[in-house]
């Protein structure tokens, strides 16, 4: 059981209501913030043992936000949430110190789930967390052609600092044809 409050960063006032509401039922408090800056007089005026960022903040980037976050409160567990998925944004999410990555529209179940995995590790996980997994070729799902073209995209968008020409040029592609194709939601695995 989560016992401190959980601090959420995302622009949009609706999700944060109803995010902040659910968790109320949980009872687990949250600490809400609509902007990077309102989150960050937050956890610079407390502990934050987890929380909850959107990927995009009213325009800024919510790993910028992780960075910060995880400067000053280097033991926060955060979960990252986007509308945006892509192999490449989850890859650096991690890389930057998240613990976790969820596709929106994520129902509030499904977060709440994701926090109680993020729950500290018992002395037991803590000492098998370093060994090595063989996940089951079962468990295993490929992604569809569509998709992998999509990452694909992707990374070669942020490998060229999100140039639509030099990633066009790239991907030997019509600029608007990538154009048309980003215009696209991210289709499902």
């Amino acid at each position: 059981m989560i016992n401190t409050p959980i601090l959420v960063v995302d622009d949009d006032p609706t999700f944060l209501r109803i995010i902040g509401n659910a968790l109320k039922q949980q009872n687990i408090d949250t600490l809400l913030a609509e902007s990077p800056e309102a989150a960050r007089e937050l956890y610079l005026s407390q502990p934050i043992e987890y929380a909850i960022l959107d990927l995009n903040i009213d325009g800024q980037s919510g790993l910028q936000v992780l960075q910060d976050l995880l400067l000053h409160q280097a033991q926060c567990r955060a979960l990252i949430l986007t509308g945006y998925a892509s192999i490449t944004t989850a890859v650096e999410a991690m890389r930057l110190g998240a613990i976790d990555y969820l596709c929106k529209p994520a129902s509030v179940q499904d977060i709440l789930k994701k926090l109680q995995t993020l729950e500290p590790a018992t002395k037991q996980e803590k000492e098998t967390e370093n060994r090595p997994v063989n996940p089951s070729e079962d468990d295993f799902q490929a992604m569809s052609v569509r998709r992998m073209e999509w990452e694909h995209i992707q990374k070669v968008l942020a490998e060229n600092d999100g140039n639509i020409s030099a990633t066009a040029k790239a991907l030997n592609m019509h600029r608007r044809t990538l154009q048309r194709k980003l215009q696209k939601r991210p289709v499902q695995q």
